[in-house]
């Protein structure tokens, strides 16, 4: 090869220099998810923002005197207050640790039966009639039964979560499963499957989509349910700062909670969905296509 003719591998795999190639459509690819990301992020809190700011100016112009629903400015003053004086960290880490307790019950619990009586008909049968009608019973019912059983400290808090995370965990597994196309069943037969290798190939990923909107689902109840759980005697949890607003009539403060859990719910729900993402990328689904 002459001094004069560059290498085919130099002009196009790497620099004159010897360095790493520069990958303009790898680049032009991640800013484009990039900024997808931020324009749902965007649109995602653009009408919460714009009715936070109309009441704030209805307020300030004197068009509402913000008494019984205090103006966002003070709202956030509050919380950051409570953040200062180290107090929302105590609670919202009281209300982490009893929703993840809970959701870790109730989950695992709400798979395993689910999976039961999804796959058993004498299970589903025997067990599925007495379930759903304890689903109907509203979770305050739960609460003088539960502190005569277990007193007032933790154990009782937890499992009434556990309890609010086990119903639509176990609806949707045990329907994920029933719901499995009968067709991909006998497919995997006619290819002699192993029980295990069917299982793993074919029911798998065929109720997986479902188990996951489950959890989120129950995730949101666990974070519903832990208001109910923290009236039974708590002195910390942001449950115990709504009942304490509330008493001592300092609106404020319940609003502050509200905001709170909802951040934390959104959050936590986010974390969900980004650790279960890889499970669910064979699928080819039509999101922002339609």
């Amino acid at each position: 090869m002459s001094a004069g003719t560059a290498s085919p591998l130099l002009a196009s795999g790497t620099g004159g220099d010897g360095t790493a190639p520069a990958m303009p459509g790898l680049n032009r690819s991640w800013r484009r998810g990039a900024g997808r990301t931020g324009g749902r992020l965007v649109l995602g809190i653009l009408i919460p923002l714009a009715l936070a700011l109309g009441w704030e100016l209805a307020i300030r112009s004197g068009l509402a005197q913000g008494r019984l629903l205090p103006p966002p400015s003070r709202v956030l003053g509050t919380l950051l207050a409570l953040a200062q004086s180290g107090d929302l960290r105590l609670h919202v880490q009281a209300t982490l640790l009893r929703v993840a307790l809970g959701f870790v019950a109730g989950a695992g619990a709400g798979i395993l039966v689910g999976a039961l009586t999804g796959t058993l008909p004498l299970a589903r049968h025997l067990l599925d009639p007495s379930l759903q009608a304890l689903r109907a019973v509203p979770s305050l019912a739960w609460v003088p039964l539960f502190i005569l059983w277990l007193g007032i400290l933790e154990t009782p808090k937890v499992v009434l979560i556990a309890v609010g995370v086990f119903f639509p965990v176990y609806v949707g597994v045990s329907g994920a499963i029933a719901s499995v196309d009968r067709k991909l069943v006998e497919v995997g037969r006619i290819f002699r499957l192993s029980r295990l290798a069917l299982a793993r190939r074919i029911l798998l990923p065929a109720v997986l989509p479902g188990t996951l909107v489950a959890l989120r689902t129950g995730l949101g109840l666990g974070f519903l349910f832990v208001v109910a759980a923290e009236l039974m005697g708590a002195s910390e949890g942001l449950g115990y700062l709504l009942v304490d607003g509330q008493q001592f009539g300092k609106p404020d403060q319940i609003l502050a909670a509200i905001l709170a859990f909802a951040l934390l719910g959104k959050l936590a729900d986010g974390l969900l969905v980004l650790a279960t993402r890889p499970l669910l990328r064979w699928q080819d689904v039509s999101r922002g296509v339609l």
